[in-house]
């Protein structure tokens, strides 16, 4: 007996099937000339069809998703003048739940036998989610890295503005463009299924957090919000407008001093957001450095066209108390 006449297990039809269903892959033949396909039990179930002897495209196009029924209907048509193996992925739907196929065979009549073409099913459903998710990600972050570089240039043009040397003007792009940085630090674009990105009060506190360390005793800033999601729109516009708060209070305020503290608390209703920017233990004010310049119309810019509310000071003897109103709606954005 030669080795030709020995059968190997892996070979044996139970063995084969055996193996087949593992991988998930369900069998099928196509008569082209009675457009009729026999399937065997695996490709029946991924269906969701009765099994009987054969069935007609008809029967399986009641469940191919309608956008890609005639994409579908065209694309088996033009297998017989396709040249070696060919895939088509397209959706199907069971139940309430749309799965991906894949249907794979050879072309050009080379893979016909007694008229019958044959192929695989295979269900792709994962690789096709995972494809869908990347995509989408890669969409999300092209768009942020637009919206990136154009609140850069934004920043650029007001800074340029706002300074009277290249040294100057370089120091105040920085410390904008460092909190942007700090704040998408702990945005990231999420599926809408998982909430909001990243929390306000984290947000805040990261922005803060380089302020901290440059009085005479720790924790001289305390942050006390309500608890509610922020999204990246909604981040980029929270880091502007605290950072030239922040910017203004170490030039004037309550941070020039070693000893001076800041307390942002805030409180929600009825869809609003309230929050206190409250500065004590500073020197006081000059009225020339009250909300006066480009920084503060960039504040009051963010806070109105991105967050839906106001800004309004109270310049008192004490410190500045900064009240700022914004929409929970915007937050969430």
């Amino acid at each position: 007996m030669s080795s030709d006449d020995i059968i190997h297990p892996l070979w044996e039809p139970g063995n084969l099937r055996r193996a087949l269903q593992a991988a998930g892959v369900a069998l099928w033949s196509w008569n082209v000339d009675s457009n009729r396909f026999t399937m065997d039990e695996q490709a029946f179930a991924m269906w969701d069809v009765p099994q009987s002897e054969s069935v007609t495209f008809e029967d399986l196009s009641a469940h191919i998703h309608p956008a890609d029924v005639d994409r579908v209907r065209a694309a088996f048509t033009a297998t017989r003048a396709v040249l070696g193996a060919y895939e088509i992925d397209f959706r199907i739907i069971v139940g309430d739940r749309v799965r991906w196929i894949s249907a794979r065979g050879l072309g050009d009549d080379s893979g016909l036998h007694e008229g019958h073409m044959f192929g695989v099913f295979l269900d792709v459903t994962g690789r096709k989610q995972a494809e869908e998710g990347n995509e989408l990600l890669a969409g999300e972050m092209s768009h942020r890295v637009k919206n990136l570089l154009a609140i850069a240039l934004a920043l650029t043009r007001i800074s340029s503005r706002s300074t009277s040397t290249a040294a100057e003007m370089a120091q105040e792009l920085t410390g904008r463009l460092g909190a942007l940085g700090r704040a998408h630090d702990v945005v990231r674009p999420l599926p809408s299924n998982q909430g909001t990105a990243a929390l306000l009060g984290d947000v805040i506190s990261i922005l803060l957090s380089p302020y901290d360390d440059l009085g005479a005793f720790a924790g001289r800033i305390r942050v006390a919000v309500p608890r509610m999601g922020v999204g990246e729109i909604a981040a980029t516009s929270i880091a502007l407008v605290f950072h030239e708060l922040a910017t203004n209070s170490l030039k004037y305020g309550a941070l020039s001093a070693e000893t001076g503290t800041l307390d942002i608390s805030g409180t929600t209703e009825d869809g609003r957001v309230s929050m206190l920017w409250t500065e004590r233990g500073g020197p006081p004010i000059p009225q020339g450095e009250r909300s006066s310049g480009y920084g503060s119309k960039l504040v009051e810019r963010s806070i109105s066209a991105q967050l839906g509310g106001s800004i309004t000071y109270d310049w008192s003897d004490e410190g500045l108390v900064a009240q700022l109103e914004m929409s929970s709606e915007k937050l969430a954005l």
